[in-house]
């Protein structure tokens, strides 16, 4: 009979750990061992067809590790058929369980169509009152049929009994246009003098990116913005500022604001409509999104304006557009060697 026993658990054991190890391919989490973030959890949310976020979030979830100490669990979209890493997929995200431990919750999402399982995790996060930091193409992250009946289709960019989904609810602004020329008018971040003490620009000096300023028209007055948008001529970070109305006034590049959940809890927000895998070369860009990840979870004290983000393995990202995502990726690839 106690050998019975035994061999029950050991089984339970077994099946529970083969478990674990299976779900675990779906994501790829870094440890982090010194430094402020030590005890806090950052999980990522990747998946988009256009900008790389499988490429860029996982080189700053490094970062924020391996320099700074918090641990970061970044999630992907992943074709279930056969486990690889492919944005276009829009209905899988395995791990989303996982934000019920993040203090913070990181994403660059595009028009996700997350199955109500999936998408309730996060819903329970945005009004769990734990702060949200949204790159980009976050401000249209779902994109639901009307027809559906997801409890959660109001989360579409779109939505009209929450105007604005989530992206104008939660971040600030929805999907509205493309503000500079698409490919060929570039970003520089300018630094809101009212702003310059704010703990999220401590140590930011540069800011640019190749992809173009965002149209941001719904943002409330009460917000605070951070960065401006500057349309350049150009690809080049040395190419000079558009005349006319595109920098008259200029677009809101940044901002932080409160978000009241339906629990009644507020939550803390930064937005950026920068955040390309390419817009990440920058090392202002990096900093600027490291410095928010300390404000986020109260740990603006502890920002340095010589913090270190440098990259800590090889970054190479992609160019932006469609179709253009690295094929035959699993997240174990993506593991610190």
């Amino acid at each position: 009979m106690k050998t019975l026993k035994r061999l029950t658990v050991w089984v339970g054991l077994w099946m529970a750990a083969t478990l674990t190890v299976a779900e675990a391919k779906d994501w790829v989490t870094y440890e982090g061992k010194q430094g402020p973030g030590v005890g806090k959890h950052i999980v990522f949310l990747t998946g988009d067809e256009e900008y790389r976020s499988e490429e860029g979030l996982p080189m700053l979830a490094q970062i924020l590790a391996v320099r700074h100490g918090f641990k970061c669990t970044v999630l992907f979209a992943i074709n279930p058929a056969d486990g690889l890493i492919t944005p276009t997929v829009l209905t899988n995200i395995p791990g989303m369980e996982l934000l019920a431990t993040a203090d913070l919750c990181v994403l660059k999402l595009r028009f996700r169509q997350l199955p109500d399982a999936q998408m309730k995790h996060f819903v329970d996060y945005v009004n769990s009152g734990k702060p949200i930091i949204g790159l980009r193409t976050a401000t249209h992250a779902f994109n639901y049929n009307p027809k559906s009946e997801s409890p959660y289709k109001k989360y579409s960019f779109n939505a009209k009994d929450w105007p604005g989904g989530f992206g104008q609810q939660v971040l600030g602004e929805t999907w509205v246009n493309h503000h500079g020329r698409h490919g060929s008018e570039s970003t520089r971040g300018v630094i809101n003098n009212d702003f310059q003490s704010h703990p999220i620009l401590r140590g930011v000096k540069d800011i640019w990116g190749p992809t173009d300023v965002y149209t941001v028209s719904h943002l409330p007055k009460e917000d605070s913005v951070l960065v401006w948008g500057q349309v350049l001529t150009g690809m080049k970070p040395t190419d000079p500022p558009l005349d006319g109305p595109k920098n008259n006034p200029m677009m809101p590049l940044a901002w932080v604001r409160q978000y009241k959940g339906e629990s009644g809890k507020s939550s803390k927000v930064f937005t950026t409509t920068m955040g390309a895998s390419v817009d990440l070369e920058s090392e202002g860009l990096r900093r600027l999104l490291v410095n928010a990840c300390y404000w986020a979870v109260g740990l603006e004290d502890k920002i340095s304006a010589q913090g270190n983000v440098d990259y800590v393995s090889e970054f190479k990202p992609l160019w932006f557009g469609f179709g253009k995502f690295k094929p035959g990726v699993k997240p174990a690839d993506l593991e610190l060697k």
